[in-house]
C-alpha cells in the first residue's frame, strides 16, 4: 500500500494517536490541515501530505483556521532516527535562529560548514533551515493572535521576529492576510489571567500518565524553585533576561496541557514552551513505546498499569545536571533538601515571591567563580563540591554541551572527565537533559531492585531487548517501586 494511501487512511480514521505525524494540504483551498480537523473529509485526490507544517506552507499552503495546525503535537526528534537532522530540526524549532543567532553559529556547533546544515536539514524536514525557524515563529504567532489579548508588536518578538516590520512582512507573505484577521477568530475566553499571566494550550498524544508524572517530578522539586501540588506544577524560570513563574496543568477531555505563564517571560515565549514539552516529554508516541515495552516479560504488566508514562526532560539542563549531582549515594528527599540549600545559596532570589517560589536556580557563571568549600558549606563533602565547581565550568565552557540534540557518547565521555562523575550521573543527564530515549542507568540501585539483578551488566542485558526506548524502561522500573513503597 502506497505511504499516501496509509495517511490518508489514517485522515479518515480521526484517531488522536496520528495528531501532528502529518499534515494534509487540500489543492481546491489551498489550506493544510491536522489529522484532527473537523472541516468535510476532502477525496484523497485532492490531498497532498506533509511531514511538517513547515513542508506544507513551503508548498505555499496556508494553516486552517479551524484544526488550528500550530496546536498540533510535535514529534520526537529521535523518534524515527537518531541522527544529525532530528537535532537540528529540534533545536531550530526552539528558537536556535532567533534574535541575532545566525545560521553560522548553529552549523558550529555542530561541526558543520552552512552548506552540509543546510543540505542535511532540507532532506530531512522538506523545507530550508530559515523557512523551517520562520515557519515556527509564525505558527506561534498565530496562535496567540488567536488566544491571546496581548499587543501585536509584543506577539512579535514574543514569537522570534527581530521587528515587527520583519513580522508583517512576512505573515503577509506566508498567509496573504494581515495579523489582525486571527483577531476576529472567536476565542473560548481570554487567555490572559489575573497579574498578567498568560495560558497557552500544548497537545500531547494520549495516553498520558499524568498521576504518575507528577509523582516521579514532586519529590525531586527543588525547594523556593519547584512546586507539584493538587495536581499542578509550578516553578520559578529565568531564560536570559526573562523571569518569572509558569503553572502547568491537565486538560484531559482535550488532550492538553494548559500553561500559565507570567508576564515576565513573554519575550521567551518560544524557548520556554519548547523546554515545557520536553520537561512533559509531549512529543512521545505512547502507543508506539507501549507496545514495544509490553512485549517483554518484565514489562508487559507494568506497561498495562502505566499506559501513556514519559520521561520527564528539564528545563535548565544545567539544573538537572547538578541536581543529579547531589543525588548521588543519598535518598531522594535527602537530595531535595540539598538541591533547596544549593539553590537559596547560590541562585538569585525572586523579587515578586508566589508562594513557596521565593528564588531562581543557580546559574553556572555564579557556581563556578565559588570556592569549593563555600559550596561544601551546604551540607556536602568537598569532593561532590569539586564535582559542582567542575560541572559549572564546563558548562561555563560548554554552554550548549547538554542541549537536548548534542550527541549523547560525547557528553557521557565529557561528563565523566569530571572529578565524581561516574557512568550512573552521566546517564541520567543524559535520558533527562538530552531527552535521549535509549540511555539505561544500568548502575541504579532501584533499577537493580526492580529487576532483581544485583549487578548493572545483568541489567544492561536484560534490557537489551528494550532498545531504543530504555529510557522508559528505567521510568516503568522507578515507578514500580513507588507503588510498592
Amino acid at each position: 500500500m502506497e505511504e499516501d494511501d496509509i495517511r490518508y487512511r489514517a485522515l479518515c480514521a480521526n484517531d488522536p494517536r496520528f495528531d501532528g505525524l502529518f499534515f494534509v494540504g487540500i489543492k481546491t483551498t489551498g489550506i493544510y490541515c491536522r489529522s484532527l480537523c473537523p472541516a468535510r473529509r476532502a477525496h484523497q485526490k485532492n490531498c497532498t501530505f506533509y511531514n511538517t507544517a513547515a513542508a506544507a506552507e513551503g508548498s505555499g499552503y496556508r494553516p486552517c483556521l479551524r484544526c488550528r495546525p500550530e496546536l498540533a503535537p510535535s514529534c520526537s526528534p529521535y523518534e524515527q532516527q537518531f541522527n544529525k537532522a532530528a537535532a537540528l530540526i529540534a533545536q531550530i524549532q526552539g528558537g536556535a535562529l532567533n534574535g541575532e543567532k545566525r545560521l553560522t553559529d548553529l552549523a558550529t556547533r555542530h561541526g558543520l560548514s552552512v552548506r552540509q546544515l543546510r543540505r542535511i536539514v532540507k532532506g530531512a524536514a522538506g523545507v530550508t533551515p530559515v523557512q523551517l525557524a520562520q515557519t515556527s515563529r509564525l505558527l506561534l504567532a498565530k496562535q496567540l493572535l488567536t488566544e491571546s489579548e496581548l499587543p501585536v508588536t509584543e506577539i512579535a518578538f514574543a514569537s522570534g521576529f527581530a521587528s515587527l516590520r520583519r513580522f508583517n512582512e512576512l505573515f503577509a507573505a506566508s498567509y496573504s492576510m494581515p495579523p489582525s484577521r486571527f483577531r476576529r477568530v472567536p476565542r473560548r475566553a481570554s487567555s490572559i489571567r489575573p497579574g498578567g499571566a498568560l495560558e497557552l494550550r500544548l497537545a500531547y498524544r494520549p495516553p498520558l500518565a499524568w498521576d504518575a508524572l507528577l509523582a516521579f517530578l514532586k519529590p525531586r522539586a527543588i525547594p523556593g524553585v519547584e512546586s507539584v501540588e493538587s495536581g499542578i506544577y509550578r516553578r520559578t524560570l529565568q531564560i536570559g533576561e526573562g523571569r518569572g513563574t509558569l503553572d502547568v496543568s491537565l486538560d484531559a477531555p482535550a488532550n492538553q496541557l494548559r500553561v500559565q505563564i507570567s508576564s515576565g517571560l513573554t519575550p521567551v515565549l518560544q524557548v520556554l514552551l519548547a523546554r515545557v514539552r520536553d520537561l512533559f516529554d509531549l512529543h512521545s508516541r505512547p502507543s508506539l513505546v507501549d507496545e514495544h515495552l509490553a512485549r517483554s516479560k518484565h514489562l508487559s504488566a507494568l506497561v498495562k498499569r502505566c499506559p501513556g508514562l514519559r520521561v520527564p526532560g528539564t528545563m535548565d539542563s544545567f539544573e538537572l545536571a547538578w541536581r543529579a549531582v547531589l543525588g548521588q549515594q543519598v535518598s531522594v528527599v535527602g537530595a531535595s533538601t540539598l538541591a533547596g540549600r544549593f539553590a537559596k545559596r547560590f541562585g538569585e532570589p525572586f523579587e515578586e515571591p508566589r508562594g513557596a517560589l521565593t528564588g531562581f536556580t543557580p546559574r553556572p557563571e555564579e557556581v563556578a567563580r565559588t570556592s569549593v568549600r563555600e559550596i561544601a558549606a551546604i551540607g556536602i563533602p568537598l569532593k561532590r563540591a569539586q564535582s559542582l565547581q567542575a560541572l559549572a565550568g564546563l558548562c561555563c565552557d560548554e554552554p550548549e554541551l547538554l542541549a537536548p540534540g548534542s550527541p549523547a557518547d560525547r557528553v557521557r565521555e565529557n561528563l565523566q572527565t569530571l572529578p565524581g562523575i561516574g557512568p550512573w550521573t552521566a546517564e541520567y543527564v543524559v535520558m533527562r537533559a538530552l531527552r535521549w530515549p535509549d540511555a539505561f542507568p544500568a548502575s541504579d540501585l532501584g533499577i537493580k531492585r526492580a529487576l532483581k539483578r544485583e549487578s548493572p551488566n545483568e541489567c544492561l542485558e536484560l534490557a537489551k531487548d528494550w532498545s531504543p526506548w530504555r529510557s522508559y524502561a528505567a521510568l516503568h522500573l522507578w515507578t514500580s517501586l513507588s507503588d510498592k513503597d
